[in-house]
């Protein structure tokens, strides 16, 4: 009997895995569609805390989301089109850095005059292609511009969302066979994913306005660019705010010196250290209920199934999955292994 109830449970464990591999191949083919919508989703949940702040002072929900909706198209149309012109004044000095880099090159071999070099500066500089990375600029300009439109459409399903949530209870009760424990677990879901995306994003814009004030204390050009590249990074865990730092370090070697370059990514250490080492486990805590190395996995699954949005959405995401699998008996041991340990080792 008990080895019947083993190969059961056994059964039920692959079969859920084979559903989870059916959803993930349909995500992944549908991505175009899919991903702007969960990206719609995730921006809903860090609006609603200002949707629910405004019904507090008697403002009406729908005015509520015109508010916030047009509060957020407004700051969105000044960030993009001051992007588009750092981007654009960033792209016409890339020719620039082949001529700097040869610099460079010639006075490290300098320092080693009677080093056996093979490859003189003029050679090694020849690896480097600026109108690569032009074209990488070009295209993200692009891109951007391109994406204004989008941002409209994406605002909208924003505020649909948002007007959706007071009937979010009934639908529930409607489609659910236990009313109660669905409620509640969409509730614990909608909690956990809106305390790390709201805390998330407050610890992001501190961490892009240091980088920005760093850059341009130390007069580093582009300050805004990498801050807005390090405030987005800044969602990537564990490795998107090193990421973000070394694009601006390189430009402070090459164009600024030596001693500058080690004051910035002195600076960046120490940001990194404050925002991301210290304050950022200290409030999120181990509330999660993640593992670090669910975490990191997390990053690389996600973002190879759903592109750069999956990698900056990779914890909820995972919050999400780890919650919607621990009501069921296969998919509570599946949660089990994305978990950060038995609740003794807590702190």
């Amino acid at each position: 009997m008990r080895k019947t109830i083993v190969t059961t449970q056994g059964l039920k464990i692959v079969v859920m895995m084979a559903m989870l591999v059916v959803i993930f191949a349909g995500i992944k083919s549908a991505a175009d569609i899919i991903v702007p919508f969960i990206l719609a989703l995730f921006l809903a949940f860090v609006l609603n805390p200002l949707i629910v702040l405004l019904e507090k002072w008697r403002v009406p929900r729908a005015l509520a989301v015109l508010l916030v909706a047009t509060l957020v198209i407004c700051m969105m149309v000044f960030l993009t089109t001051k992007l588009l012109v750092t981007l654009n004044e960033f792209a016409r000095t890339l020719p620039q850095y082949r001529g700097l880099i040869v610099d460079k090159l010639s006075d490290i071999e300098a320092w080693f005059p009677q080093s056996e070099l093979t490859l003189s500066p003029e050679q090694l500089a020849s690896y480097i292609d600026p109108a690569a990375t032009l074209n990488m600029v070009s295209k993200l300009i692009s891109y951007l511009s391109n994406a204004m439109a989008g941002l409209f459409l994406l605002l909208m399903t924003v505020a649909f969302m948002l007007l959706e949530v007071p009937q979010l209870p009934y639908k529930v009760e409607q489609m659910s066979e236990d009313p109660g424990k669905g409620m509640t677990n969409i509730q614990r879901a909608l909690d956990s994913v809106t305390r790390y995306l709201v805390i998330k994003t407050l610890i992001s814009v501190v961490t892009g306005l240091a980088v920005w004030a760093l850059l341009a204390v130390t007069g580093i050009r582009f300050a805004f660019l990498w801050g807005m590249l390090a405030f987005a990074l800044n969602y990537i865990p564990n490795i998107g705010s090193f990421i973000a730092a070394i694009p601006p370090i390189i430009q402070a070697f090459l164009f600024n010196g030596f001693s500058e370059g080690l004051i910035l990514a002195g600076g960046y250490i120490l940001i990194n250290l404050i925002f991301g080492s210290i304050i950022d486990p200290k409030i999120l805590g181990r509330g999660l209920g993640l593992s670090t190395l669910v975490v990191f996995m997390s990053l690389i699954f996600w973002g190879w199934l759903m592109g750069p949005v999956g990698m900056l959405l990779s914890v909820p995401l995972t919050i999400v999955l780890k919650i919607a699998l621990e009501p069921t008996a296969a998919g509570h041991k599946i949660a089990v292994l994305l978990g950060d340990g038995p609740p003794e080792h807590k702190s």
